[in-house]
């Protein structure tokens, strides 16, 4: 009887795609192995097997499969049922979280190689330039990629170059499949077997007598062997001998060492074996915990609302502690790459190399290693931290997710779909799993804590910091006074300056927050007012000084700094408002025998620049840390007394119904950098208007007044936690076009649903990488069925893309956008 399968490719498909398979295919074949396919007319891709059955597909004859690539599933059935649930909730497709949740190494693809048609009769007249510098360097080489193609021609698009070849004859196309994940192999020494007697090894060091060299690295063979029995590195070879790899390989070669290779994971922990007993809780943390694990048996996601410093890590360890003993996998999800860095070291003191971490900076081979880990359920993959990402690793026995700094914005993918936010998604897996799910936050998100408040969700409390360490003191300067009075030097206030000055001299550090990064946003001549405007997007370009360039934060352009003015040409430049490079070199005016760091995007782009900031800043090799958001989030450092905001508008003035609570959030999370020790720590917050309710509510830490505010608001106005909404976002090259098609859109929605749907509207940025964009709202009441809802969306959809001029115009929902 014919078998098939229907797989899961990695493209944005509706519904799955049908291959037939053989016998023998069918007996080896189980659900969540990958498998190679051809679709379309000449590619091949990495598919997952979704379910086995007999049933023929009816529109299409199905073809064969490429082949199979894995022995045993890589996916679990619970991550197929999550990934389902993704996909329907978030208006994407299957095949989208397959891209997005699975490593890219495990995603094979076909690279088309181009080889030379013998049989073609085409001569060299026959050719224009580019198409006989191909041809010539087919001459030399038995094939070429399509980017060697590309570099020899030098053109980006070089299908119509190939096309004509093709036509002419004189090439052909061939589709390779190849393996992108690469295990790491360690190469070792041991002494070749011939030499194990006592006898042969004494003969061996006198004919080496004129050789020193050789012979001080066979004695310091024996040396590391006697000191320590695991099997020897080259590597460790050559600096206990000090001597070069040039003579490990001339003894090699001779047979008196034989070489061997292990395979090892990239990732490993190298500390001790002894761990630290983890810390005895106050009475506020053991209420807490009670709190947890009475939500926890009630079934309930528990909310932990515990201010900065309380000492929520410590309550996490003692739940992650009783989890790996009963044997199951604990998942703690963070939302920032930063905060993994300063964690996992704190986590290694207390459970050492039971701890694997997973996000976008480590590499594809290592993100591999960590995948397989935790199929395979090994010790060292018993806790997972990780950004969002790490939601999707196969667990098959979790017993834990603790999501901290719930709030945070960050958990919510933007770009590319699935547009999911880790932490509701986290919600769904915990449910799957039947495991308990903790969220920690010091500011809770509106919703989490609205749930918690209704009895939706488990809460716990700590409303004190650890060792009744008191809130740090947080004063407002008001900006527009410092200026009216000339008190400013630079963007820094008289007030602001003279507590920098007290903290270093008492040999403290400072934080500086500015919610900016580059130079000046602006860059603007005093003639005649023209400003730099990116090209491709609706912005001005951003100024960075310290590589003197003007740069689109949006699509990356950038240009050099212009020595005049490109409208008029005169040379009156000055720069308008200000980022955190500006903010740096100013205080090193300022303060000359001060050490500065500063911690943006920019500082932090390699695999370990955050390791190397936090630590520099925690080791007292810096006085003051410049830096963007990314400082807010959960560090602790112990040194620190005082934190400066530089300008507190910027955040509130936002075009955002979220932007009072994000503000809120953020400076309440900054000023719990201050402080953390026995001293009390202080907060000042540079405005042009201190009297702002949110700027009072931050000072005195009222989160429940802001809350209640909020709430009201949002009742007011329909928004999240009262009403669900959806954006729909439409985008085009074309200006009318894509006014026509979000019109027309947005007609049919408000025929369908009345009441709820805001826009089309322009974004703040209005066009970005020459795409124009227009948003519409739909706003959903918590009575009426999302899923009919969405469907309606879908129905839409349909009829939006049957209109011919609409086809290119590409529609984008964001579901529970933030």
């Amino acid at each position: 009887m014919q078998q098939f399968i229907n797989v899961i490719l990695p493209i944005p498909l509706e519904k799955l795609f049908t291959y037939r398979i053989s016998e023998t295919e069918f007996e080896n074949l189980h659900p969540g192995m990958r498998v190679a396919v051809p679709f379309g007319k000449s590619k091949i891709y990495t598919a997952l097997v979704y379910e086995i059955h007999s049933t023929p597909p009816e529109v299409y004859e199905a073809k064969e499969i490429h082949k199979i690539l894995d022995e045993h599933p890589i996916v679990i059935q619970l991550q197929l049922q999550h990934w389902r649930w993704i996909a329907d909730y978030y208006m994407c497709s299957v095949g989208e979280v397959f891209r997005s949740a699975l490593p890219s190494a495990f995603l094979l693809e076909s690279e088309t190689l181009i080889l030379r048609n013998e049989k073609g009769g085409a001569t060299e007249n026959d050719l224009n330039d580019n198409e006989f510098l191909v041809f010539e360097a087919l001459q030399h080489q038995s094939m070429l990629k399509v980017h060697e193609v590309s570099a020899i021609v030098d053109r980006k698009n070089v299908l119509p170059i190939l096309n004509r070849l093709l036509e002419k004859k004189v090439i052909l196309l061939k589709d390779e499949i190849y393996e992108r994940y690469k295990p790491k192999l360690v190469r070792y020494v041991k002494l070749g077997n011939t030499y194990k007697s006592e006898k042969r090894l004494e003969e061996l060091l006198e004919s080496l007598t004129r050789a020193p060299k050789q012979s001080q690295v066979v004695l310091s063979l024996f040396q590391l062997q006697a000191s320590d029995r695991k099997p020897i590195k080259i590597s460790d070879l050559v600096n206990v001998s000090g001597s070069s790899k040039a003579v490990i390989k001339a003894l090699i070669d001779k047979g008196i060492l034989e070489e061997y290779r292990i395979q090892t994971d990239r990732v490993s922990y190298e500390g001790t074996k002894e761990y630290f007993e983890s810390k005895e809780l106050n009475k506020h943390q053991q209420k807490a915990l009670d709190d947890i694990y009475q939500g926890f048996e009630n079934k309930k996601v528990t909310l932990l609302h515990g201010v900065t410093s309380s000492g929520k890590t410590e309550v996490y360890v003692k739940l992650i502690e009783e989890c790996t003993n009963s044997g199951k996998q604990a998942l703690y999800l963070l939302p920032e790459i930063a905060l993994t860095t300063q964690l996992i070291s704190r986590l290694q003191d207390y459970f050492g190399e039971k701890i694997s971490v997973y996000h976008s900076k480590y590499s594809v081979h290592e993100r591999v290693e960590v995948w397989n880990n935790v199929l395979n359920r090994k010790p060292k993959a018993q806790i997972v931290i990780g950004a969002r990402s790490a939601l999707f690793l196969p667990y098959s026995k979790l017993g834990l997710i603790i999501v901290d700094e719930e709030h945070e914005g960050s958990f919510k993918q933007f770009d590319p779909a699935p547009r999911y936010h880790a932490r509701d998604a986290a919600i769904v897996l915990s449910k799957l799993h039947q495991c308990n799910i903790l969220l920690g936050s010091a500011t809770p998100s509106i919703e989490s804590y609205h749930n918690s408040q209704s009895g939706k969700y488990g809460y716990a409390n700590i409303d004190r910091r650890f060792g009744n360490v008191l809130m740090p003191e947080i004063e407002l300067v008001d900006l527009k006074e410092q200026t009216r009075k000339r008190r400013m030097k630079g963007h820094f206030s008289e007030r602001l300056l003279e507590e920098i000055a007290e903290t270093l001299e008492n040999g403290e550090q400072v934080i500086l927050f500015q919610n900016r990064r580059g130079f000046a946003p602006i860059v603007e001549c005093t003639t005649c007012g023209h400003s730099p405007q990116c090209p491709n997007c609706d912005v001005s370009l951003t100024y960075h000084k310290f590589k003197k360039q003007l740069r689109c934060h949006y699509c990356g352009h950038h240009i050099a700094l212009p020595e005049s003015c490109e409208a008029c040409g005169s040379q009156t430049l000055d720069t308008k408002g200000f980022g955190t490079e500006q903010v740096e070199q100013e205080l090193i005016a300022l303060f000359p025998q001060a050490n500065v760091g500063r911690m943006d995007l920019d500082t932090t782009r390699g695999k370990y620049a955050y390791e190397k900031i936090i630590t520099s800043f925690e080791q007292h090799e810096l006085d003051v840390l410049v830096g963007t958001q990314m400082l807010t989030k959960g560090l602790d450092f112990r040194n620190v007394n005082l934190v400066g905001i530089m300008n507190a508008d910027s955040l509130l003035n936002f075009p955002d119904y979220r932007a009072h609570e994000r503000s809120f959030q953020l400076l309440t999370q900054v000023a719990g950098r201050a402080g953390r020790t026995q001293k009390r720590g202080k907060v000042l917050i540079q405005s042009y208007n201190p009297y702002h309710q949110i700027l009072k509510q931050v000072s005195t830490n009222d989160y429940m007044g802001m809350f209640k505010e909020q709430l009201y608001e949002r009742e007011q106005f329909f928004y999240p936690p009262i009403n669900r909404i959806i954006k729909i976002t439409f985008k085009h090259k074309n200006y009318n076009t894509l006014n026509e098609a979000a019109d027309w859109f947005s007609k049919s929605l408000r025929n369908v649903f009345r009441i709820g749907i805001l826009g089309p509207e322009y974004p703040p940025v209005a066009r970005i990488r020459n795409q124009y964009i227009k948003n519409v709202l739909v706003k959903i009441p918590l009575g009426q069925s999302l899923g009919k809802t969405k469907n309606s969306i879908k129905r839409i959809e349909s009829s939006f893309n049957a209109i011919s001029q609409f086809k290119s115009v590409r529609v984008i929902y964001n579901v529970d956008h933030i």
